[in-house]
């Protein structure tokens, strides 16, 4: 602690505040390469990726796909990576380390951008920060299909773990286009461009299985939005199906149909969203669903036909013995194609980027426009893009759900392939949009390089909480913690202060296609003791003994006042590794303490307000922030407690990788007799894979690796012919947008 008079020398010299729009946006300067997916690392970078194609930014003499991102500073740097990462899944692992899985395999190897058939690859990247040599291969994408790949292609997957943080990689394309149903479409199972697996990573040793959800909604079921239940089974929407499905037996059990028959994935991409997990809903999963629309008719060009506003409730699981059903939702306030979903820390859920008319994807020609000169919106196929954010209180009264009082309008547009991300400071960044073949910046919607952050209306606040005691480690029940907010850190009755604080954990996900997948905010029981100082201690417990509801692995603890959140702290939930969680014996929180005198002192210094977190002992929990509503006493205190810890973190991470070195660690990975490509059930395969030096890895040996399809994209991708219904529609119904035969939508 420091010395009072130098404490008092540090407020006199500290600035306030810094000024932000609240319900505005700022520059995020140059991501490099487009935004297509982003995850968030740690407190300090983002990771984005983009397809192979020709960006101005290089890396080992080629066009660089992907980079990373920094938080404080907003400047991007380049990364490598080996193949096409073009519309690839993605979800974290529970170390903390992030995979992606599978992208466009034309051709298998493209000597012009220098990238290799991405269909079947696994990526894996361990997250560094700026103390750490991000030369080294520890913080590099490992990206070798001869040592680590998939069983089978996947173009527009789906990934979703168990509790025990095995990953499921569900449906996508085997080859691609607009949809995965190619014409005559006479049995779905074999006629069209659509992978109708699923398998596991670790790799299982068995043949990927068929999945009859997959068959039924042949045509339109790319990016299959799937959430875990409680039960272990996942929940799953796609086409305008839905069902409970167990991957550990492929059972099903079907579930209502989306209402209207409105059609929400891939290429029809509409927000989507788990509502946050709290002790008032027991925990019980909701699904929210906005936006897009009839896939069936009339058979128009995309961009002529407006997105729904309709929004759409169902709780796969009810808890109360009634059967689960769709309910109808508060509308949006406008239409809104490929709009995305961000959670927010004080539970509410923002919505951003999007087009009023038209679907994701892009093209050269459709049915009625046979020349691309004559395209009206180049390549894109949605027009009218909606820059305006609104947001959704799940809370509020119906009809009082949504709101964008005081919100700017981005003058840039977010089309396809955009993609956004909570910040550990609230904020929300922004970046992407290319509904372009390859890179073009003269278009009506181009290539975007250009990242924005968005400051939600808790900006305004000019004191954030300050918690202390956040521990970097959770468990699935167990032990209650202790998390100390000064007094500074609210105004007004403590009482009230501490009636109306929330602990949530968060997690943002993988971010691509409109959709996070992984993204979660559970809310943990407290109790809470006010003290003669005006400080509040909240009594926490642990994560619900539930994993199936937030999986192992990196999240972030906020705690919220009033409405306020604090900076958002790294936190590790669950044992860290692929396994069977651990379930412990909730522990029980004392009586609630009140004292009715007692008041906070925010707004009492000139100082302006401080973000600062403290957590007990983690290397990687966050004390950071973008800058903004930062103390610059309490920045520069945390910012040397985080060097110190950092500096053992490398030292560690370094002596390991020496250790390995002398006993002659084992290179590559351990692989399964399932054959080249898959890993044995037992290991983890991130275990060492990211904090070892270049030998762990085989030498890339893309002459033995496996050989993914190189047919033609250029195929029809619709329904039926033009004359008729024609061929297999387990809908009955269904015709489609119907782009021409030789179009190359994607």
């Amino acid at each position: 602690m420091l010395p009072p008079t130098l404490l008092a020398l540090c407020l006199a010299a500290a600035t306030p505040a810094l000024a932000v729009k609240v319900g505005g946006f700022e520059d995020g300067g140059n991501t490099l390469v487009s935004g297509l997916m982003m995850f968030l690392g740690n407190d300090e970078k983002v990771y984005i990726l983009d397809k192979a194609e020709g960006n101005d930014a290089q890396v080992a003499g080629h066009s660089a796909w992907a980079s990373v991102w920094d938080i404080a500073t907003r400047k991007a740097e380049v990364m490598d990576v080996s193949s096409n990462t073009f519309c690839s899944s993605g979800f974290h692992l529970p170390n903390g380390s992030y995979t992606t899985f599978g992208g466009n395999g034309c051709p298998a190897w493209d000597a012009e951008y220098q990238d290799f058939d991405g269909s079947k690859s696994i990526r894996i990247l361990n997250p560094c920060k700026n103390t750490d040599n991000f030369a080294d291969p520890s913080c590099q994408w490992f990206d070798d299909a001869s040592v680590l790949a998939m069983k089978k292609a996947r173009w527009y997957s789906t990934a979703e773990a168990l509790a025990d943080g095995t990953i499921v990689l569900l449906g996508g394309f085997s080859t691609g286009g607009y949809i995965n149903r190619n014409y005559p479409n006479t049995d779905p199972d074999s006629g069209g461009g659509s992978q109708n697996t699923y398998e596991f990573f670790p790799a299982r040793d068995v043949d990927p299985p068929k999945v009859n959800f997959l068959l039924k909604t042949s045509g339109l079921n790319a990016y299959v939005h799937a959430f875990l239940m409680p039960s272990g089974k996942m929940f799953l929407q796609a086409n305008y199906s839905s069902t409970l499905w167990d991957p550990e037996t492929n059972a099903e059990t079907a579930l209502p149909d989306m209402p209207g028959n409105i059609v929400r994935v891939y290429p029809a991409s509409g927000a989507t969203a788990m509502l946050p997990l709290t002790p008032k809903n027991n925990y019980t999963p909701t699904i929210i669903f906005c936006a897009w629309g009839d896939f069936s008719y009339p058979r128009i060009d995309t961009w002529n036909y407006p997105a729904t506003r309709d929004c759409q409730r169902i709780t796969p699981e009810p808890t109360d013995g009634s059967a689960p059903a769709y309910t109808k939702d508060d509308d949006l306030i406008e239409g809104r194609s490929m709009g995305q979903f961000i959670i927010l820390p004080d539970g509410k859920l923002l919505v951003v980027n999007g087009a009023l008319n038209g679907t994701a994807g892009y093209a050269q020609r459709t049915y009625t426009i046979t020349s691309f000169a004559d395209m009206p919106y180049g390549e894109s196929l949605a027009n009218g893009h909606v820059g305006t954010p609104a947001i959704y209180d799940p809370n509020a009264p119906a009809g009082q759900r949504w709101s964008n009082d005081g919100f700017d309008t981005s003058p840039i547009a977010r089309m396809y392939h955009s993609s956004a991300m909570l910040l550990p400071d609230g904020s929300v960044l922004i970046a992407g949009s290319n509904p372009n073949v390859d890179v073009n910046k003269t278009t009506l919607y181009p290539t975007e390089y250009r990242a924005e952050v968005f400051y939600p209306p808790y900006f305004s606040a000019t004191v954030r909480p300050a918690p202390s005691g956040i521990p970097s480690k959770l468990t699935y029940g167990g032990d209650p913690f202790d998390i100390t907010i000064p007094a500074s850190s609210y105004s007004g009755s403590a009482n009230d202060a501490a009636d109306n604080t929330v602990v949530a954990v968060m997690r943002g996900g993988f971010t691509t296609h409109a959709m996070n997948m992984g993204q979660r905010f559970l809310q943990l029981n407290n109790t809470y003791t006010v003290n003669q100082d005006g400080s509040i201690v909240l009594h926490c417990s642990q994560m619900p003994p539930i994993p199936e509801i937030f999986q192992p692995g990196p999240a972030w603890i906020y705690v919220t006042v009033k409405g306020i959140p604090s900076n958002g702290s790294y936190v590790i939930v669950g044992s860290g590794k692929i396994e069977a969680q651990t379930k412990l014996p909730v522990g029980g929180l004392p009586q609630s303490v009140r004292l009715d005198s007692v008041a906070g002192t925010a707004g009492t210094s000139s100082t302006g307000g401080n973000t600062g977190n403290s957590n007990d002992g983690s290397t990687k929990s966050s004390s950071m922030s973008t800058g903004t509503i930062v103390g610059a006493v309490v920045g520069a205190v945390a910012g040397l407690a985080l060097l110190g810890a950092l500096v053992g973190l490398c030292l560690a991470r370094r002596n390991k990788a020496a250790a390995a070195r002398e006993t002659g660690a084992a290179g590559g990975y351990q692989m399964s007799a399932a054959g080249p490509g898959t890993l044995a059930a037992s290991t983890v395969p991130y275990a060492n894979a990211r904090e070892s030096d270049s030998s762990a890895f085989v030498p890339l040996n893309h002459e033995t690796a496996w050989n993914a399809s190189t047919s033609s994209l250029d195929r029809p991708y619709r329904d039926d012919g033009e004359g008729g219904r024609g061929s297999y529609d387990p809908y009955g119904n269904h015709h489609g947008t119907g782009l021409p035969q030789g179009a190359r939508p994607y």
